[in-house]
């Protein structure tokens, strides 16, 4: 067997978070595809990113698809010099996922199966209320009731108000501060999450990367005083562990980090630091399946739990879900809703979340497969085939 094309699909996804999703199809000579997935956060990143993957073609088309830790290195590798962290990681992490779905397929078992097999038979999951509905207290009642009624025992919020207009933090970091107003608003709104969920749920905080050193803990004191919150994620950009070592000694909090980190290399100095009680790399930026086994089985060593950060498309999820399937130190995974019915029309089955735990059968390669008659028909700007 050998791969014949690799395909860029950025895909209208209305009615998410997202907008559009970015999937990655590697096809070979015997007719199996597999399927993998990179969407950023920006729709300037999506396009040049899938511009890249069209690059490919030119790398690994005649190669062995079996040989999954050889083409990571290969294609790593060929991006390096722009540095290794970033675009070309996600191009390694959308190849790989791919490729472990091919192999999957051809043996006829799960990737989970292929990476030593369940220590669990589901995935614990925790996810984000639609926080447009927290207008009043009525609507963060219902919003929130609705989530712990369809079983999911942990939520995340990002309480932080952009007051002045600017773009989301994932997007722009510019002063890092809060004003007065602004941190009031986040301590109110925690403390009636905290009061509406109840002490036996756990209540996350992310941050989003948000803030300087002296707004950070000040942030992370006040809501954990407003409402005992059980972690913060991202507390300053990730460029400087020495930021996050000063907060990380300043707090009380558990601290979250790992989205905007990239292959072990970044996680084995954040873990031999101790700056991080919770690893959260994200299986399609950080390096694909391959890698994320390889940081689950370093953090096992610093008694580090995983929870890896899978909040885009249905193929993000399910390839995370397959390594966690697998992996000991594991917390939760994480959801970008509570209800993934927008995943629905991407796939010719739906997922199972039903009890706040994502189920994945004995379906082979990650489990799932794609509706190329709805991928076709929503191409976005070429990327894709119609």
């Amino acid at each position: 067997m050998r791969i014949t094309r690799v395909v860029p699909w950025l895909v209208r996804a209305p009615g998410t978070f997202w907008g559009e999703y970015l999937f990655v199809e590697v096809r070979t000579d015997e007719g199996v595809s597999g399927w993998g997935e990179i969407t950023t956060t920006t729709r300037t990143a999506d396009r040049g990113i899938a511009a890249m993957v069209r690059q490919l073609n030119d790398l690994v088309i005649g190669d062995d698809p079996a040989r999954i830790e050889d083409t990571w290195h290969k294609v790593f590798r060929a991006f390096t010099y722009m540095g290794s962290r970033g675009a070309g990681t996600l191009v390694t992490s959308a190849i790989d996922i791919a490729l472990w779905d091919i192999r999957g397929k051809v043996l006829g078992v799960p990737v989970a199966d292929l990476l030593g097999g369940r220590v669990r038979d589901d995935v614990a999951i925790y996810t984000h209320p639609d926080q447009s509905a927290f207008t009043s207290r009525d609507g963060i009642e219902q919003e929130l009731g609705a989530i712990l009624a369809s079983g999911h025992d942990a939520i995340k919020i990002d309480p932080f108000p952009h007051l002045d207009g600017a773009s989301p933090a994932n997007d722009r970091y510019l002063d890092g501060r809060m004003s007065a107003e602004g941190e009031r608003i986040a301590v109110e709104l925690t403390a009636v999450v905290r009061e509406v969920v109840g002490p036996d749920v756990d209540l996350l905080i992310d941050a989003h990367a948000r803030f300087d050193v002296p707004t950070a803990i000040r942030m992370c004191a006040a809501l954990q005083a407003a409402g005992s919150i059980d972690w913060f994620e991202e507390p300053v950009p990730p460029e400087s562990r020495h930021a996050l070592r000063q907060v990380k000694e300043q707090v009380s909090v558990p601290i979250a980090v790992g989205e905007r980190l990239h292959t072990r290399w970044d996680f084995a100095e954040i873990l031999h630091e101790g700056l991080t009680e919770y690893a959260m790399p994200d299986v399609t930026w950080t390096g694909g399946i391959s890698e994320l086994k390889k940081i689950s089985t370093l953090a096992e060593t610093y008694y580090v739990p995983m929870t890896p950060h899978d909040a885009s498309g249905p193929i993000n999820l399910v390839a995370g879900a397959q390594v966690m399937l697998t992996v000991p130190n594991f917390y939760r995974i994480e959801t970008s809703a509570y209800d993934l019915g927008s995943y629905d029309r991407f796939l010719t089955a739906p997922l199972d979340n039903t009890g706040g735990r994502l189920r994945l059968g004995s379906a082979p390669g990650l489990g799932i497969e794609l509706d190329l008659e709805y991928l076709r028909g929503n191409v976005l700007d070429g990327f894709g085939e119609r």
